[in-house]
């Protein structure tokens, strides 16, 4: 997911904050944030799912709707896009 939108850093900091409370309900396996080093409104989220069926529950599940509509109703101002990718490879040390 890719936040934009918020007028500074520290309410960029609330809505990150309020994805770590709200997020984990939709039970990624990995969860990464990260943040623009030339914008600082610009935060991305990057989930990681065991297995793409449990990111289809997870996206399509009553939960993500619920939080979505949390989320809209706090951050009205706030947009948000989100892609869906799956592994192709892997590389690195391990």
């Amino acid at each position: 997911m890719r936040l934009s939108g918020t007028g500074t850093r520290r309410q960029a900091f609330a809505i990150a904050d309020w994805l770590i409370v709200h997020y984990p309900a939709v039970a990624p396996v990995v969860a990464r944030r990260n943040w623009s080093a030339a914008d600082p409104s610009l935060h991305q989220a990057v989930y990681q799912f065991a297995d793409k069926a449990s990111l289809d529950r997870a996206v399509n599940g009553d939960e993500l709707k619920r939080l979505t509509a949390d989320f809209n109703r706090d951050w009205p101002d706030v947009t948000r896009t989100r892609e869906i990718l799956v592994l192709a490879e892997e590389f690195g040390a391990g």
